[in-house]
Parts: C-alpha cells; sequence; structure tokens
C-alpha cells in the first residue's frame, strides 16, 4: 500500500487482508487426501498422481464459524486468511493467520436484514494471529499481533510452520515459523512489495516469542516481481525440511508465477547460513534461487501454493493459470522438490458462496487428515477492492477459511 496514501491507512483499520493479494498475485492450493488403490505409492516408489475426487468438509468449516461468531470475547479472533497450521508436542493445533479481524460479531441478522452474522464496520485489524484448537475444537485466540511490525510501513505475514529441535541433534523442541516480510508500495504493488524472509522461535509449550531471525533479504533485487519469499509450504524428509516459495510475478501482469525450493537439516530452519537453495543443478548455500517449475505462460504458480509428499511423489497444488485462477486448481506432480514437475494435471473447482468472490491460498494440514484423506483449507475472499471492507463486515463468513478433502489418483 503507499506510504502516503489515505486510502491504505484505511485499508489497515478495516482492510480486505492477504486475500485479494493471493487472489490477483499468488497462487493456491486447495485440498487432497491419500490416493485410492489405484494411485498408491505406499511402497515408496515414485508414481504419477493427480485428483481422484473431492468433497467439502462442513466439520471443520462450522468449527471456524461457531469459533469467530462467539460473542463471549471481544479480543479474539473473528476472520483471518493465509490459513496454516502445525500440531503440537502436547497434541494441541497451532493455527497461523495473515490479517485477522479481532473484536465481536454481531447477529444475524445483520443491518441489511440478510441471514448473515456481521462486525462493525470499523473493527481494527491486525497483520496476524495465532489460534489454538484441542480435540478439534477452536479454545483461544494468542495476543494479537503475535508478530510485531518489523519497521513503519512494514508488516510481517506468517506462513508455514513446524516443531524441530532448536539447533541439529538438540532434544528440546521449538516452534519454527516462517515470516513473509513485505513493505508498503505503489501499484501494482499495493498489498506490499516482498522484501525478506524471516525465521521466528516460538517456545514450547508457552508459544513464548524468542527471536525473529531473517534468512533471505531481497530488499538487493531491483525488480520486485523477482522477488522470492520462501514459505508457502514446507516438507519434512530425511533429516530434511524442504522450504518453498514463489515470486510475485503476477504483480506484474505476467501469466503465472514461478516455484522455488530450498533446504535446510532438521534443527537448522533458524540458521541463515544452513539453507541451502536450489540453483539450478544443485543445492548451495548463499545461491540465488533458481525457479523449480513456471514457464510465465501455461504453467506456473504463485507465491502462496502446497505441496505434500505421498510415498516418493511430491504433489504441489495451486490455482490455475490465466483467468481461471480466480476458480480452478490445478495439480502437478514431481519425483524430488528440484523437479522436474509434471502437469498440470486434473483441474477441480471447489464451492464458493454467491457474489464477486473468489477463491485462494488453500493449504494442506495433514495434522488433520487420517483415514485416507488429507484435509486442506482455502481462503475465500470479495474480489474488488471497491467496497471489499464494506462486504467482509457486511457477511463475515467470506474471510474465514473453508475446507476441502480429496482423494489422488494415478495420473493418466
Amino acid at each position: 500500500m503507499p506510504d502516503d496514501s489515505g486510502a491504505a491507512r484505511a485499508r489497515q483499520r478495516t482492510g480486505t487482508g492477504i486475500g485479494l493479494l493471493l487472489v490477483l498475485v499468488l497462487g493456491a492450493v486447495l485440498l487432497i487426501a491419500l490416493p485410492d488403490d489405484d494411485g498408491s505409492s505406499g511402497d515408496g516408489a515414485c508414481r504419477g498422481l493427480t485428483v481422484g475426487s473431492w468433497e467439502a468438509d462442513g466439520g471443520l468449516t462450522a468449527e471456524f464459524s461457531r469459533y469467530g461468531d462467539d460473542a463471549s470475547r471481544t479480543d479474539d479472533w473473528t476472520g483471518g486468511d493465509g490459513t496454516h497450521s502445525v500440531r503440537l508436542p502436547d497434541g494441541r493445533v497451532l493455527w497461523l493467520f495473515s490479517d485477522t479481524y479481532l473484536g465481536r460479531v454481531y447477529g444475524p441478522p445483520n443491518p441489511h436484514g440478510e441471514s448473515y452474522a456481521w462486525r462493525d464496520a470499523t473493527t481494527p485489524l491486525v497483520r496476524n494471529s495465532a489460534v489454538l484448537m484441542r480435540d478439534g475444537r477452536l479454545e483461544s485466540t494468542l495476543p494479537a499481533p503475535l508478530f510485531a511490525d518489523p519497521a513503519p510501513n512494514q508488516w510481517r505475514w506468517p506462513v508455514a510452520a513446524r516443531v524441530e529441535p532448536r539447533s541439529p541433534g538438540a532434544s528440546e523442541q521449538v516452534v519454527r515459523v516462517l515470516l513473509w516480510v513485505r513493505t508498503a508500495g505503489q501499484a501494482p504493488w499495493i498489498y506490499g512489495v516482498p522484501t525478506a524472509t524471516e525465521v521466528a522461535t516460538l517456545s514450547l509449550p508457552g508459544l513464548r516469542l524468542e527471536s525473529i531471525v531473517e534468512v533471505l533479504d531481497q530488499q538487493p533485487v531491483p525488480d520486485p516481481s523477482r522477488r522470492v519469499l520462501f514459505g508457502t509450504t514446507l516438507v519434512e524428509e530425511d533429516g530434511w525440511t524442504y522450504v518453498f516459495g514463489g515470486d510475485d510475478g503476477r504483480a506484474a501482469s505476467r501469466p503465472a508465477s514461478h516455484a522455488y525450493a530450498a533446504r535446510i537439516p532438521e534443527g537448522g530452519l533458524a540458521d541463515p547460513d544452513a539453507w541451502q537453495y536450489w540453483s539450478g543443478s544443485a543445492w548451495v548455500p548463499g545461491a540465488r534461487p533458481r525457479p523449480v517449475l513456471g514457464d510465465g505462460r501455461r504453467k506456473g504458480v504463485g507465491s502462496a501454493f502446497t505441496v505434500v509428499r505421498e510415498g516418493g511423489t511430491y504433489l504441489l497444488f495451486t490455482m490455475a493459470a490465466g483467468p481461471k485462477g480466480l476458480t480452478t486448481v490445478a495439480s502437478y506432480w514431481a519425483c524430488s522438490p528440484a523437479g522436474p514437475w509434471h502437469g498440470p494435471g486434473k483441474e477441480f473447482t471447489p464451492p464458493l458462496p454467491q457474489g464477486q468472490v473468489a477463491a485462494y491460498n488453500p493449504q494442506a494440514h495433514p495434522v488433520l487428515s487420517g483415514g485416507g484423506r488429507l484435509v486442506l483449507s482455502y481462503d475465500v475472499n470479495w474480489l474488488e477492492t471497491t467496497g471489499a471492507a464494506a462486504q467482509l463486515s457486511r457477511n463475515v463468513s467470506l474471510y474465514r477459511p473453508r475446507f476441502v478433502s480429496l482423494r489422488l489418483a494415478a495420473a493418466r
């Protein structure tokens, strides 16, 4: 958002959140589940996989509606996007959100006589939040924002997280949270210029913020559309954490953005020197990251996509390139985080509410998955910038995660 824009300051009070940004510039993923027998790769072999079938998960969607509509507190989460989750050693699930509404929800009906719960249009927005779940029920919101702004006109959006040793080989565990730093800017960067990737360390079990470390500064890259932020998703394998990221090519009117990959030994996420980036031929410390997926046309992602591993196969889900990217999800598969990635495969469209809305930024949640199904959330937001804040206040359900699940099948 522009530094001197009154509209930008208004958005910070009532904003549309990361949502519209990701609709326009970022790719996103929906949900997957473990494959049917004909697509199984449980023996560790790499096999082509794609979407077999999917269905909505009304129970999880309803749980976030229940918690968000609960008027017993006035300082907790009532809506947010950028949905990520991590299971803690004591069984709780920590949910991380980007732009978040706190406060109180009213109704229904709303002042327009509609059957929607609503919030006051002056409700404040914070840049990030964290909510705790126990045994499938949301319980409490940590003091928000959890991660303070690093500087004036900058903010932090939390993305993927994991529990890992405090240092390689240590017995003590901590939570490591990847953070995107963005800086207010002019169009087309009205939702922030990519600035840096950071890693926050939270203590266990208290979840006290201990430190934030910058692992990749992108300010020296002159073209913002070529800056890479890491942490949209991560995969753990054989003592390594593979962290994926993307650029914001779509903000520069490119049809599709690029995916990138890095790897870090377990326990080293908060050590910038431990990060190795795919250089195009090898994993190299300090290298300029090179894309693992994306041709700028038919194939590609945005900064928000999900990767999961099933047997020996890696699966990537993202909003489709082009106009279908507002509603349609595509998939890719590979035998290695560095690719080559095959696809796009079979596409599908998740359920959306009526109106000028779009799906974006779904994320896989293996911690809630099982029985042959992998759960994934996707966010929904009002498509047009004009009047978006009013629409999100008029119908609070437009700015909360929704959930789907799907089964995989052999790619043909």
